[in-house]
C-alpha cells in the first residue's frame, strides 16, 4: 500500500513539473522570436543606414544612425541574457528531475530484485501445486490462484516501469547536454554583441563630443528642421480639412439633402462607413507602406537624445527603406488627394471611410485623384536624398483630422 502511495505521489509531482517545464519552453520560443526580429532589425540598419561607404553625412545624422544600431545591440543583449537565464533555470530543473528519477529507479530496481528472488525460491511447478493443494477449501484455492496472477502482473508492470524510467532518464540527460550547448552558444554570442556595443559607444561618444563643441549650431539646425516639419504638418491638416469639406459638399449636392458642412468630420455613406469599420477592425494588422523598412523615428514628442533642451515632435513615423522603393497602400481605399507640399516632396492621401493614410516624401506618383486602390497597390517611388543617399518615407494615419500613432495600426511596427 505504501509503495502504491509513493508511486502516486511521485507521478503527481512529475506531471506538475512537466507542466512547469512546458511554460518556460513557450517563453523560450517567444524570446527566440524576439531575438530573430532584433537580428533582422540590425541587418536592416546595416543595409539601409550604413549601405554606402564614403557617403557624406552630417555629424548629427551619423550620431542618430549609430544610435539606432546601439539600441538594437542593447535589445539583443537584453533578450539573449533572458534566454540564457531561462536556460539556466531549465537546466537546474532538469538536474532535479534527473536526481528524482535516479532515486525512483533505484527503488524500483531494489523492489524488482526482491520480487525476482522471491519468485525464484517458489518458481518450481511443484511448489505452486503444493501451495494450491494445501488450501483448506475451494474458495481459498481460488484466492491463491488470483494472488499468483496478480503477483505475476505486478512483477511485469515493475519491469515495464523500470524500462520507461530508464528511457526517460536517458532523454533528460540528452536534453541537458543540448541545453548546456545552447546556453554556451548564447553566452558566446552575447560576448560578441557586447564587444560590438562597446565599439559603437566609443565612436558615438567621439562624435557627441564634436557635437557639444558646436551645440548652439546643431540646436539651431534641429529647431529649424522641427519648424519645417510643423509647417508641413500644418499643410497636411489643411489639405485634410479641405478634402473633408469638399467631400461633404459633393455628398450634399448629390443627395440634394441638408447635411452638416463639417470641415473636421466626414459625412459617411453606408459604403464608406463599411470601409471605415473594416479599417478599424484591422487595427494592428495593416501591412507596412514599403516592402522592406526600418522605423528610424517613432510617432510622438520627446527630448532629443543628444540635446535634452530641444524637443522633437513626429506627427507620423519615418521609415528608412531601399533606393527606388515603391510606396504601397496599406489598405483598400480611394485616392483622396495628391499634393506637392511647399518646400517638401510629394504626398498621397488615401481615404478609408473616415480614416486617412498619408504617404509623404515621394519622388514620383503612379496614381491619380479618385482612383480606387487595394492593399499592396503601388502608388509611387520614395525620394532618395542626393547627399546622404538615405531613402525615407514619412507615413501618417488620421481619423478625420485627428492624427494617430501609426505603430498602433501597422503590424509589428
Amino acid at each position: 500500500m505504501k509503495k502504491r502511495l509513493y508511486l502516486l505521489v511521485f507521478s503527481v509531482l512529475w506531471l506538475s513539473n512537466l507542466s512547469a517545464i512546458a511554460q518556460p519552453g513557450n517563453k523560450q520560443q517567444q524570446l527566440e522570436q524576439q531575438r530573430e526580429r532584433i537580428l533582422n532589425d540590425i541587418k536592416k540598419i546595416n543595409t539601409l543606414l550604413f549601405k554606402t561607404r564614403g557617403v557624406k553625412k552630417t555629424v548629427l545624422t551619423e550620431v542618430e544612425d549609430i544610435n539606432q544600431r546601439i539600441k538594437a545591440q542593447q535589445n539583443l543583449i537584453r533578450v539573449t541574457n533572458q534566454q540564457a537565464n531561462l536556460l539556466t533555470r531549465k537546466i537546474n530543473e532538469n538536474l532535479t528531475q534527473i536526481s528524482l528519477l535516479r532515486d525512483e529507479l533505484q527503488k524500483l530496481k531494489e523492489e524488482y530484485a526482491a520480487m525476482v528472488q522471491k519468485s525464484y525460491k517458489s518458481k518450481s511447478q511443484q511448489s505452486r501445486v503444493l501451495f494450491l493443494l494445501s488450501s483448506e477449501d475451494f474458495l481459498q484455492a481460488y484466492k491463491r490462484v488470483q494472488y499468483m496472477k496478480q503477483y505475476a502482473n505486478h512483477r511485469k508492470k515493475q519491469g515495464e516501469s523500470i524500462k520507461t524510467k530508464t528511457v526517460l532518464l536517458q532523454q533528460l540527460n540528452t536534453d541537458l547536454i543540448a541545453q548546456r550547448k545552447n546556453k554556451d552558444l548564447l553566452i558566446s554570442e552575447n560576448t560578441v554583441a557586447k564587444a560590438k556595443l562597446k565599439k559603437e559607444r566609443e565612436l558615438q561618444q567621439t562624435l557627441i563630443a564634436s557635437l557639444k563643441k558646436e551645440e548652439s549650431t546643431f540646436t539651431k539646425q534641429i529647431r529649424t528642421k522641427q519648424k519645417k516639419a510643423n509647417q508641413i504638418n500644418g499643410q497636411i491638416k489643411k489639405l485634410i480639412r479641405d478634402a473633408i469639406a469638399a467631400a461633404n459638399k459633393k455628398a450634399r449636392e448629390e443627395k440634394s439633402k441638408t447635411t452638416t458642412a463639417s470641415t473636421t468630420k466626414f459625412a459617411l455613406t453606408p459604403e464608406a462607413a463599411a470601409i471605415a469599420k473594416d479599417f478599424k477592425n484591422n487595427k494592428g494588422k495593416l501591412i507596412w507602406p514599403v516592402k522592406q523598412g526600418l522605423v528610424i523615428n517613432k510617432y510622438g514628442t520627446r527630448q532629443h537624445p543628444q540635446f535634452p533642451n530641444v524637443t522633437q515632435t513626429f506627427h507620423g513615423v519615418e521609415i528608412a527603406t531601399n533606393a527606388n522603393a515603391q510606396a504601397r497602400t496599406v489598405f483598400n481605399g480611394k485616392i483622396l488627394q495628391i499634393q506637392q507640399l511647399k518646400n517638401a516632396n510629394k504626398a498621397v492621401m488615401i481615404q478609408h471611410g473616415d480614416y486617412i493614410t498619408i504617404y509623404y516624401n515621394l519622388a514620383t506618383i503612379s496614381v491619380k485623384k479618385g482612383d480606387k486602390v487595394s492593399t499592396k497597390d503601388p502608388i509611387g517611388t520614395v525620394f532618395t536624398h542626393p547627399v546622404t543617399k538615405e531613402t525615407v518615407i514619412k507615413f501618417m494615419v488620421y481619423k478625420n483630422d485627428t492624427e494617430m500613432n501609426p505603430a498602433h495600426w501597422v503590424y509589428k511596427m
